[in-house]
């Protein structure tokens, strides 16, 4: 009896999210009881919430799903993009229920409890998405303490930074994936920088033997390996934070052995090859985000996660030229490298759930291992 009365009582607790601007909204705890502090963000995505959670981009963010039902076909375990989720908060207009899915193992918020995720439900996530879209990303507090103190915890909330995430998220050892079938296979190394699970699956999928590489591995033991290709991953926070990362990526660069990078991948690439990067003023995060080939002119709709963006006004086009640009605000979306087996992108080509009209990149990628085995 005990026990079903603190269930209770948790279920009615109220939760508020601060902002460091001072605004405040009021509403309902989900998740598991934990005051946090992250950088607030939001994501368009009408489904996918799994990948969302346990996606190591979101590391130190707390993320507000704009859809406004979220959980109603619960978790399936399988769907998870990492061993873990990562949002520092989970904030959403209503929290299903009901879970109805034959492949379901738990419900939204039991698996937030297990994994010590704090929330917030029942505010208005248009207002706050609003807020966002036009104040720019800021820090905010979720917490259950209704005696708070805004004198107290505001300037928390503006000395907030999200530091070291990818050392965070990476693998804290090498590891391998076999090639899916039998037949020759090709060898990737995959740099994990906060790696989704779909990038290797999609490597694997397509006959690569793939060897997943922590963040912080030297540029000569991923060339000593000769891989027939090198994958960079995605990944949380400021790329220029990434300093001895992008001095080992320099080193990459100065071979021929292709590579493929995406999100946090592509900066880094970018970065090492002495362009620049900025922060957007509220990112990119859903997927439903068009872009636009520039060799073909074809637009695709993409999966995108991230605040950060390459620079291509300070971009030498004896370094590298636009390959995509993003149709709704004409940022950059990848790049092409002059005179290297190098192509980048910012969005996600392994997206999953979510559009699958950009898979073929992983196809262009093979085909330039494919090429550079011919040239050798």
């Amino acid at each position: 009896m005990q026990k079903m009365a603190t269930e209770r009582e948790q279920d009615d607790m109220k939760a508020f999210l601060i902002l460091e601007d001072g605004t405040v909204f009021t509403g309902k705890h989900i998740g598991a009881v934990k005051e946090v502090i992250s950088e607030i963000v939001f994501n368009t995505s009408m489904a996918g919430y799994t990948e969302v959670l346990t996606d190591p981009s979101y590391a130190g963010q707390a993320v507000c799903m704009t859809y406004p039902l979220v959980g109603n076909y619960g978790v399936c375990l399988e769907d998870m993009e990492s061993g873990r989720a990562w949002p520092g908060g989970f904030i959403v207009r209503e929290l299903s229920s009901m879970a109805s899915n034959f492949r379901k193992d738990i419900t939204i918020q039991e698996f937030l409890e297990k994994q010590g995720i704090p929330g917030i439900a029942g505010i208005d996530t248009r207002a706050l998405t609003k807020i966002l879209r036009e104040m720019g990303t800021m820090n905010g507090m979720i917490t259950t303490n209704e005696n708070y103190s805004l004198n107290s915890i505001l300037p928390q909330l503006k000395q907030y930074t999200v530091g070291k995430a990818v050392e965070e998220v990476t693998c804290s050892h090498k590891y391998e994936i076999k090639a899916a079938g039998s037949g020759p296979f090709k060898k990737v190394a995959l740099l994990d920088l906060g790696a989704k699970r779909n990038i290797s699956r999609s490597l694997a999928q397509r006959g690569c033997h793939v060897t997943v590489y922590p963040a912080l591995t030297k540029a000569e033991e991923i060339i000593g390996s000769q891989p027939d290709g090198i994958m960079l991953s995605n990944g949380p926070g400021d790329p220029k934070e990434c300093t001895g990362i992008i001095a080992e990526i320099k080193k990459l660069y100065h071979t021929q052995i292709p590579v493929f990078a995406i999100c946090l991948g592509h900066q880094l690439m970018a970065l090492a090859a002495g362009a620049d990067t900025f922060k957007m003023k509220y990112g990119h995060r859903g997927g439903n985000h068009p872009v636009k080939d520039l060799a073909t002119g074809r637009v695709y709709i993409s999966s995108q996660n991230h605040g950060y963006v390459v620079d291509t006004d300070k971009l030498s086009p004896a370094v590298a030229v636009p390959a995509f640009v993003n149709v709704n605000d004409g940022t950059n979306e990848g790049l092409s490298y002059t005179g290297k087996n190098i192509f980048t992108v910012q969005f996600h080509p392994e997206a999953c759930p979510g559009p699958q009209d950009s898979g073929y990149l992983f196809g262009r990628f093979m085909k330039m291992m494919d090429d550079r085995k011919r040239e050798c």
